[in-house]
């Protein structure tokens, strides 16, 4: 079977995840509780400033960190002289197909963690809802502001999309499945990518 992650995301079907073996990521903060998470997953500054200010609190976590957050330590030694125990790791590796670290979103950065790093066989993807819907509804937004106007997600959506068709054509002997309601995903997929729609109540 070799190694297998999972990595939980923001969007509604998060909650398709089930208790498994593997590894498991989490991105910014898990809406449920998670048994043995080996990492979450941070690249904005709003999630720095949210945990300086103390509105949020992740110290229970191991924390893996893109190019972002690893700037904001650097401008704010004390912060990270507080939390140096929680910093699992930097990552912030950028691949040539994105075009600047705004477009590279926890997500992306968890999945290309887990394939590039960690060296997985198989990752187990739970929502990313936004690769099939134009949903980009978060639990982040429960306590940090994003904007999810019409024009904003359509932005993002366009930005985002094409970087996880280059992923998956990046990791070709890496098998992705994704778990959804439906299977209308809206990118083009490699035969390396499954949709998982089995956890949907009937």
């Amino acid at each position: 079977m070799g190694r297998v992650v999972h990595i939980i995301g923001n969007g509604d079907c998060a909650t398709f995840y089930r208790p498994a073996p593997g590894i498991k990521l989490t991105c910014n903060m898990p809406a449920f509780d998670i048994a043995d998470v080996y990492g979450t997953v941070m690249v904005d500054f709003k999630m720095m400033k949210a945990l300086a200010e103390g509105s949020l609190k992740l110290d229970a976590y191991d924390w893996i960190l893109g190019f972002r957050p690893k700037k904001w330590m650097e401008m704010q030694p004390q912060f990270y002289m507080k939390y140096a125990k929680n910093v699992k790791e930097f990552y912030t590796h950028l691949p040539s197909y994105v075009g600047n670290y705004t477009e590279f979103n926890c997500g992306h950065m968890a999945v290309h963690y887990a394939a590039n790093k960690l060296k997985a066989d198989e990752i187990h993807m739970y929502g990313f809802d936004s690769i099939f819907d134009m949903n980009l509804r978060s639990v982040t937004d429960l306590y940090l502001f994003s904007d999810r106007s019409p024009l904003n997600t359509h932005r993002l959506n366009s930005n985002w999309r094409p970087i996880w068709e280059q992923m998956f054509k990046e990791f070709p002997k890496t098998k992705f499945v994704l778990y959804h309601k439906h299977n209308q995903i809206k990118i083009q997929i490699p035969d390396n990518v499954i949709i998982d729609t089995s956890r949907v109540k009937k």
